[in-house]
């Protein structure tokens, strides 16, 4: 089952290189509408973002500007302790955020220091937004396609360990969202750049009567800052 599992992650992702360079004109026009949407009224709340938290989402522009100057590939891997909940949010609206921007060779991916599944309630915030989520494999640790638009190939989402295979083994920029993997992964191996860029767990409210609220505010914060980030870059 394994080895099944890493056979279709890796076929998938060929695909998305593929489609990829084939569409490396598209716009975000090509945006699921519901999505463009809620993308289109981010940059109205950059105003929220404090001027400390700017400092270090600023870093994360002068890295991606450098790669693209040096005309390099900007490879981009959100590491989060379970890799269920920020981490993906985290690699999906930077990936959307390259697309609305028009940030060419961007590619973004997610990994934990440990690994479990995908939590639900990421997955229904991100669908809230207009991204259309499947399982494409029924598991444990079950394989999700996030699509944004009919010419974007899906996103593929499954909880891995960050040195997972389908994840680049150097040549990359790691962004520690949460204060657990920051502390343990100082040096995180084949990156060449790394940040702390620590978001609030929503975790907390599993359960509670604020569970959807806290979910849809912490996609909408990321969302917010990958935003950020990458109006920034050109």
């Amino acid at each position: 089952m394994k080895n099944n599992s890493v056979t279709i992650v890796k076929a998938l992702l060929i695909l998305l290189c593929v489609f990829s360079l084939s569409n490396v004109k598209a716009q975000k026009a090509n945006l699921n509408s519901d999505l463009l949407r809620y993308c289109t009224s981010l940059s109205s709340e950059f105003n929220q973002i404090p001027a400390e938290r700017k400092e270090y989402l600023n870093e994360l522009v002068s890295y991606i500007a450098e790669q693209q100057k040096a005309q390099k590939a900007i490879n981009l891997v959100f590491v989060c302790t379970s890799n269920s909940r920020r981490s993906h949010m985290a690699q999906v609206w930077s990936q959307i955020a390259s697309y609305y921007y028009d940030v060419k060779k961007v590619s973004t991916f997610s990994g934990g220091t440990e690994k479990t599944k995908v939590n639900e309630n990421a997955l229904l915030a991100l669908e809230k937004t207009g991204i259309v989520l499947q399982s494409h494999q029924q598991s444990e640790n079950p394989i999700w396609l996030a699509s944004i638009g009919t010419k974007f190939t899906p996103m593929v989402l499954f909880s891995k360990v960050y040195t997972d295979a389908t994840n680049p083994a150097q040549n990359f920029g790691a962004v520690m969202v949460c204060a657990e993997a920051n502390e343990s992964c100082p040096i995180v191996p084949g990156a060449d750049f790394r940040l702390g860029l620590p978001y609030q767990d929503p975790k907390a409210f599993d359960n509670t009567p604020q569970q959807n609220e806290k979910y849809d505010e912490r996609c909408r914060q990321i969302a917010r800052e990958m935003f950020y980030v990458f109006s920034q870059v050109n």
